[in-house]
């Protein structure tokens, strides 16, 4: 039986990995095209990005783990069974139940790794990560330099015709902003960015500003003007897991997390039942689309699990659950359970 289960095992891992690896690189390409994103807000490094990678490192392994131990598991045995070796297996007598304990194991181990993931290591990392974020953001409103795109500096659209940046002072300065009642313009022959405790202020010099409103243009000439915008440095504090799922801050989007996580750390041991059904088939008999039940499988359990919170909201949990254990079940009964 020790043989058995450790031969089981290795297919299993072998399987397992040649799966996991793609999953997982298609996913670490789709967040580096997310990555390319921030670019256009902020400017990072080598180090940088490799250390926003790492912050994403957990939340890609959470989704693409379960997804390619339930595949592995079922190709696992589906390519056991086209070798004749489940037959020989099932012919000195031992039953599937022995093959649904041999993958409990494994299935259960991953997911105690997946709760501990999403519930005690993501809200950390992205706590730390959103604060990495706020950093280089206002890193990138400080650093204001001439551009022909210009920058968003508070509600105004700043540009920029010459500039120093070890000063942070600049000549030929251009405001715009739509968002006030009419439509404002200021021209500033010079301008010097301030940071006053986390206060950035815009000082100018010698310019005009123009408004219009209701088909009225009113003109003003100064010699000095201040326009304020807040730099928001202040880090978010993590203080505990139990603090960061039960505070009030986002309550909704927790508890859609709370919700589709942990069923999502739940789909390996309830699929158990489902692996056994797709994967033992008889060789000669049995023709199965194993590769189609598998992707209809999941896109099911998936939908089912965004889908119902709507209605059932945290009755989801046990609901779905419930549901899928007793589906598989019986799908495992009249494909495996009453043949071999």
């Amino acid at each position: 039986m020790d043989k058995l289960r450790r031969y089981l095992l290795s297919n299993l891992s072998i399987l397992f990995f040649s799966i996991f690896l793609p999953l997982f690189a298609i996913a670490s390409v789709i967040f580096m095209i997310k990555l390319a994103t921030y670019t256009a807000v902020i400017q990072l490094n080598l180090l940088e990005m490799g250390k926003l990678y790492l912050f994403v490192l957990p939340e890609l392994l959470f989704y693409t783990l379960p997804t390619a131990f339930v595949v592995g598991g079922a190709l696992t045995l589906y390519r056991l069974s086209n070798d004749n070796e489940m037959v020989v297996v099932f012919s000195l007598g031992i039953s599937p139940a022995f093959i649904a304990k041999v993958l409990a194991i494994p299935a259960f181990l991953l997911s105690v790794l997946l709760f501990v993931n999403f519930l005690v290591v993501t809200p950390y990392i992205k706590i730390i990560s959103g604060n990495f974020l706020d950093h280089k953001k206002a890193e990138a409103k400080f650093n204001l330099t001439a551009s022909e795109f210009g920058h968003n500096f508070g509600d105004w659209m700043l540009f920029i015709n010459s500039s120093d940046e070890t000063t942070h002072t600049f000549s030929d300065v251009v405001l715009f902003n739509k968002e006030m009642k009419g439509e404002i313009l200021i021209t500033a022959k010079k301008a010097k960015l301030i940071n006053k405790n986390g206060a950035l202020q815009l000082h100018l010099e010698q310019g005009e500003g123009y408004s219009h409103d209701n088909d009225i243009l009113k003109s003003m000439v100064f010699k000095t003007a201040n326009i304020n915008d807040m730099l928001n440095t202040d880090p978010t504090v993590y203080r505990n897991t139990f603090d960061y799922w039960t505070n009030s801050e986002r309550r909704d989007k927790k508890d859609k997390l709370l919700i589709t996580n942990t069923l999502l750390s739940l789909f390996p041991p309830i699929s158990i039942f489902l692996i056994i059904a797709l994967g033992i088939v008889h060789a000669r008999h049995q023709k199965r689309w194993i590769y189609l039940w598998l992707f209809l499988s999941i896109v099911g359990f998936y939908s089912a699990t965004i889908i119902m919170q709507k209605w059932l909201g945290f009755h989801t949990i046990w609901v779905v659950a419930t549901l899928w254990i007793i589906i598989t079940y019986g799908f495992y009964r009249r494909l495996v359970g009453s043949r071999f």
